[in-house]
């Protein structure tokens, strides 16, 4: 286990050169992370390392400076190769290099699903010293992308390994192990260590530091975290309810499934609520454009599934709610560690109702603490059920019908339908929700 280093001020004290203590300094970022401390003296001596560190810990900064670093000593295209279990966060990982690299002229290629081949094909040809993607795509690369290898690489870093290695990625993953040089750097980072992430870490890194930078499924202590037992038939009420109180809130709401996303998200808008769902089922370009009107503020909900709970880099969400429980109470970890970020203060709200009570039982169990109840009178809440029962009964509606037409077209087509209906309703024929 790495030491502590209390002492370090900056990240100078770390060892990272001028070009990019500047770079971090531009990015705002004053003093380095705990994971950041720990890892980067480590990864600067030619280390391989295990960092445990939760969401929002600044681990993309714990690999990308001693790369950067490394790559700033010996100049050379296809440099580091990132793996990532989602498009998204592959994005905010390049994202971040570029941003790091902005004034050594660095060049990324991010190799994801759901984006044209072609054009990546194109930025390989560029020659880029980094590349982020998801293992099936980077591996359709390796096999089809005339000219593509990774013979040069000289890092590898497994981003949420834990998540890498379930049955969608394994066998990707395995190939890609068997196509890289052995010697390199390999850098692996997780939330949670399984037995599969050992497995991993005995496979592919060399006598590797690990780092732990947050004790096992916690909760970071600014975070304010409650419950509140509903009726399932109520839910939506008090969602309703709850987002109306703390109407100035930026909030992630977190469903179960992608049809859960869009309907929320069409009958909040039918209440005058900025709500945008984001989900598996819609296109990356569609994932991505729904982020970005969050990020700018246009929304100020965002209504996702699990695919948003982890890697997405929101900085300045205020509220967690719960919509439904999680039935694996790690997920919860992941999805709390949305707002709270960077020692900043944060609400956590769970909806639990009676079918929830045994998935919420075993969160509280796993984080080590019971949780405050969220005051609420239910008289209060019920004063919204008849406008939050007609707003669902019409959002069903319009859902039926670009269902229809989503179904006979293919592809997005219904879920413009539903855009262009959720940007008509955007604040125009819905007054704002009021306490009565």
């Amino acid at each position: 286990m790495a030491e502590d280093n209390k002492e370090v001020k900056s990240f100078k004290d770390l060892g990272i050169c001028e070009q990019l203590v500047e770079a971090c300094e531009n990015l705002g970022w004053k003093t380095p992370s705990k994971i950041q401390a720990e890892a980067i003296p480590h990864a600067l001596e030619g280390k391989d390392l295990i960092g445990l560190a939760q969401t929002g810990s600044g681990k993309t900064g714990a690999f990308a400076l001693p790369i950067l670093q490394a790559l700033l000593d010996t100049p050379q295209v296809l440099f580091a190769c990132v793996l990532s279990p989602t498009r998204e966060l592959a994005i905010q990982i390049a994202e971040q290099f570029e941003a790091l690299g902005s004034g050594i002229g660095l060049k990324c290629a991010v190799l994801v699903g759901g984006v044209d081949h072609t054009q990546q094909a194109i930025a390989l040809a560029k020659r880029p010293h980094i590349v982020v993607g998801t293992p099936g795509r980077l591996m359709d690369h390796l096999s089809n992308t005339k000219g593509f290898s990774l013979r040069t690489m000289k890092y590898l870093v497994l981003d949420e390994a834990d998540r890498l290695l379930n049955e969608d990625f394994e066998k990707a993953i395995d190939e890609i192990l068997s196509v890289i040089p052995r010697d390199r750097k390999t850098y692996l980072f997780s939330a949670t260590m399984t037995k599969k992430v050992r497995k991993l870490q005995r496979a592919c890194l060399r006598n590797p530091v690990k780092i732990e930078a947050a004790s096992k499924y916690s909760t970071v202590d600014t975070l304010k975290q409650q419950y509140r037992f509903v009726p399932a038939k109520y839910k939506e009420c008090y969602l309703v309810y709850i987002l109306t109180e703390l109407s100035g809130s930026t909030t992630m709401v977190f469903t179960r499934t992608c049809d859960a996303t869009r309907l929320l998200a069409l009958l909040l808008r039918n209440l005058g609520l900025r709500a945008i769902p984001i989900s598996g089922h819609m296109s990356q370009a569609k994932r991505l454009g729904a982020l970005n009107k969050f990020k700018a503020g246009e929304c100020n909900i965002l209504i996702c599934t699990d695919v948003a709970s982890r890697g997405l880099d929101i900085p300045s969400v205020d509220m967690v709610i719960n919509y439904d429980i999680p039935s694996n109470s790690k997920d919860y970890i992941h999805r709390v560690g949305r707002t709270a970020r960077a020692g900043r203060s944060g609400v956590a709200i769970s909806l639990v109702n009676q079918y929830e009570l045994e998935w919420y039982i075993q969160i509280e169990k796993l984080i080590g603490k019971k949780l405050p109840e969220f005051p609420a009178q239910e008289e209060e809440v019920l004063l919204l059920l008849e406008r939050v029962t007609e707003a669902k009964r019409i959002s069903q509606m319009k859902i039926k019908e670009t269902g229809g037409k989503k179904k006979r077209r293919g592809g997005d087509e219904g879920e413009e339908e539903i855009d262009r209906y959720l940007a008509s309703k955007n604040g125009k024929s819905s007054k704002k929700l009021k306490k009565r």
